[in-house]
């Protein structure tokens, strides 16, 4: 359970170290999956994300680019996102879920 007193980053920060030690690496592609993960990380950032119909939001990035795309934190929703780079800012492409999955899914 995450405590109650915690800020945003430190709570994201719980979400993603307690995904990382369940993660699944019985197998060479888990284990590169994770070392890969683990080396995008980036301490969590404030962004403003574009969602389709024009709508934006405040989330928290949580990767650096991978190519054109990055993980972000969505705090209403309660989970993460690959959104990909645009003149405009992260544009959600509609790949949610937990934050290693989106990662994966580049």
């Amino acid at each position: 359970m995450i405590e109650s007193g915690l800020s945003i980053p430190d709570r994201i920060k719980h979400l993603i170290e307690t995904e990382m030690a369940e993660f699944n690496v019985t197998s060479e592609v888990g284990l590169a999956t994770l070392y890969a993960f683990r080396a995008a990380l980036c301490e969590p950032e404030a962004v403003t994300v574009n969602f389709s119909g024009g709508l934006t939001q405040e989330c928290w990035a949580v990767t650096h680019p991978n190519g054109d795309y990055r993980v972000i934190y969505l705090p209403l929703a309660g989970y993460f996102s690959l959104c990909v780079d645009s003149v405009f800012g992260p544009l959600d492409i509609g790949v949610h879920g937990h934050a290693i999955g989106c990662f994966s899914s580049v």
